[in-house]
């Protein structure tokens, strides 16, 4: 791997793409979940943070998967460091626990539930 792919300059394109493909991807794996509560007529109070709840997890796996693409797996942490280091710009919305995939499982499981507790509320 050669020195340029390290630089500040290539991290912040990185981050730059993973930032523009957010929305995007937030919208396409949340969807299914607003699809569902629609046919169980669940309430948008709950279908809401449901969807961003469950489509969030797919969205970090994608973009983290994009770090690893454009650096490889050795140099990804790097990359994490240099977000941390610029919290108010590039790294605002990174913090180190959305890589662990504990966290990603969590709020699938946490989605899953919300939709499991407003339908029997309904």
């Amino acid at each position: 791997m050669s020195q340029s792919e390290l630089s500040e300059q290539n991290f912040k394109r990185i981050s730059l793409i993973n930032w523009l493909l957010s929305p995007p991807l937030l919208i396409l794996f949340s969807w299914p979940y607003l699809y569902l509560s629609n046919i169980l007529e669940i309430s948008r109070l709950f279908a809401y943070p449901g969807s961003l709840f469950f489509g969030f997890p797919f969205m970090i796996t994608l973009l983290h998967g994009h770090v690893t693409m454009a650096l490889g797996p050795v140099h990804r942490q790097i990359y994490y460091r240099w977000l941390e280091e610029h919290p108010y710009t590039f790294g605002l919305m990174f913090f180190p626990i959305v890589t662990r995939t504990r966290f990603r499982l969590v709020l699938l499981g946490l989605s899953l539930l919300l939709l499991s507790v407003a339908w029997l509320v309904n």
